[in-house]
């Protein structure tokens, strides 16, 4: 992995996106990450988005606790109840 002092980035930030490639460029402030550019290749922007909702993030954390706690049914229960098994 790649770092960079701010204070040291002197470059655009398309210079900066255009270098990076399968390793992230981290962005640091007084040696403390603050920021990271990585390549997002063959991604759609709803995925990254959801994959950074902290929404999103805790409605799945929220329901791996919950089947956990109490169960949950398999896929091939869920497509019976929807019709899709006969």
């Amino acid at each position: 992995m790649k770092t960079l002092e701010l204070k040291e980035a002197t470059a655009s930030l398309a210079e900066y996106a255009h270098s990076v490639g399968q390793e992230p460029l981290v962005l640091l402030a007084n040696g403390k990450p603050v920021a990271a550019l990585l390549a997002i290749e063959a991604e759609d922007l709803e995925a990254l988005s959801l994959s950074t909702s902290p929404r999103f993030l805790d409605l799945l954390e929220r329901s791996r606790r919950r089947i956990e706690a109490e169960g949950g049914i398999s896929s091939d229960e869920m497509r019976r109840r929807l019709g899709l098994l006969r």
